[in-house]
């Protein structure tokens, strides 16, 4: 075999390698002699078939082993002779060309490695900003919006039901004339206008009258959980019982404060809208980093730092992008990609910009949360799985294993990074200059 690795830039290098037809023969045969010591085949003792019995029935696919170990074997030759480790590689190393020819192989092997990134004087691109302030007529509402949460549900008196009012109901669901599983409940409470049910079913009850009945039809939406009800018409049976509404304190009581504040020694209202300001202010500061800071920041770090991208990964992420935006392909197009490769590929190409710069801000991203200490451990990860699964009403361990066998988990850590990171930079130890108004 012989092996001639070269790099190409900092992250990425190639590995001419030619392997002889003899090579191979004599890996497969040295792979048959070991398996022959540990087979077992009807009319053979376990440990004395013959090689050439082996080699006759598995003959194949020991040849594709020994063609795996083969190119192993050069890839760790090709990765000692650039001074690199595996720790250092990216990916899966691509074949860029692959010819073979009476059992002989020529190929090119593409390897990508970690770029190198020096990220000093950082700190002058960081975008100034103003702590977000909150007023006390936001704190006001929301003190109102909790008085409201916790006000208990009134039976009321009115000619019909309207939006916002709650709906004390039973209702049944039938596709095709056959009632579904899990579309029936009976005294069902519901606000109207809450968008809790699939479209159209709230808006179908507006102007029920107390005792009456109606056929409420809709259509589950093409992206509906239960596949079996995807994209389906459908009719509800519903009859309304009763008329609710809410009448709310206008006052916080000491036991709706130990409501708001559990676990607090000596609740307060100072202290609940206090911690009210702290909410507001965290939700302000996280849409302004989303919205305002972090692509600031993300395209300057872009623009002022400069480094070879490993291919593997941009080539990946061309990838990845190309096939979220298939959906968003006419009919027309998608077509044409299927008789013509090469507008596939130039389409694909349109995406190649987009990738790098990505791939590009990722790093960076990468080596700042670095500098600044910034790290999220696996501990961390499981935590969000868990929490994302809580929020949906989800088995967390079964979605947990979900993104484990989706190979998501990298991804979800880089993105709790990149949060975290961000809030570091962009969270002010000061007090706001001035008071909420």
């Amino acid at each position: 075999m012989e092996v001639n690795a070269k790099l190409i830039n900092s992250a990425n290098a190639t590995a001419d390698v030619k392997v002889s037809a003899d090579d191979i023969a004599k890996r497969t045969e040295k792979l048959a002699v070991n398996a022959a010591k540990k087979m077992k085949i009807d009319g053979f003792r376990q440990g004395k078939v013959p090689v050439a019995v082996v080699m006759k029935r598995y003959g194949k696919d020991l040849e594709q082993d020994a063609k795996g170990e083969i190119f192993r074997d050069a890839i760790n030759e090709s990765l000692k002779s650039l001074g690199k480790n595996q720790k250092d590689m990216l990916g899966e190393p691509i074949f860029a060309k692959f010819d073979e020819k009476d059992g002989a192989i020529d190929t090119t092997i593409e390897m990508s490695f970690r770029p190198e990134i020096k990220i000093d004087g950082y700190e002058k691109l960081i975008p100034e900003f103003s702590t977000p302030r909150v007023t006390k007529k936001e704190i006001e509402a929301k003190v109102n919006e909790f008085l409201n949460l916790i006000a208990p549900l009134e039976k009321v008196e009115k000619d019909s039901l309207e939006k916002d009012d709650f709906a004390k109901f039973d209702f049944e669901g039938f596709v095709d004339g056959v009632a579904f599983e899990g579309g029936k409940a009976e005294n069902y409470v519901l606000q109207i206008g809450s968008n809790q049910f699939i479209p159209g079913f709230e808006d179908g009850m507006i102007g029920l009258k107390v005792g009456e009945e109606r056929d409420v039809k809709v259509k589950f939406p093409d992206e509906y959980g239960a596949r079996n009800l995807a994209g389906k018409d459908a009719v509800f049976k519903v009859k309304l019982h009763e008329i609710q509404g809410k009448n709310p304190a206008k006052e916080l009581s000491e036991e709706d404060l130990k409501r708001a504040l559990p676990g607090e020694k000596e609740p307060s209202k100072e202290k609940f809208e206090a911690k009210i300001k702290e909410q507001l202010k965290n939700e302000k500061l996280q849409k302004l980093i989303q919205e305002d800071l972090k692509p600031k920041l993300a395209d300057a770090l872009s623009e002022n730092y400069d480094f070879d991208l490993p291919k593997v990964i941009v080539e990946q992420e061309i990838d990845l992008q190309f096939r979220n935006a298939w959906g968003t392909f006419s009919k027309e197009e998608i077509e044409s990609f299927q008789k013509d490769k090469d507008a596939l590929s130039k389409k694909r190409e349109e995406f190649r910009d987009q990738a790098q710069k990505s791939v590009k801000i990722t790093f960076l991203i990468d080596e700042l949360a670095k500098a600044r200490g910034v790290s999220v451990s696996d501990q961390e990860v499981v935590q969000a799985i868990y929490f994302e699964a809580y929020s949906y009403g989800m088995d967390p361990k079964a979605h947990l294993e979900q993104y484990k066998n989706g190979g998501m988990l990298p991804a979800i850590k880089m993105a709790l990074t990149e949060e975290k990171l961000f809030n570091n930079i962009f969270s002010k130890d000061k007090k706001d200059e001035k008071e909420a108004e």
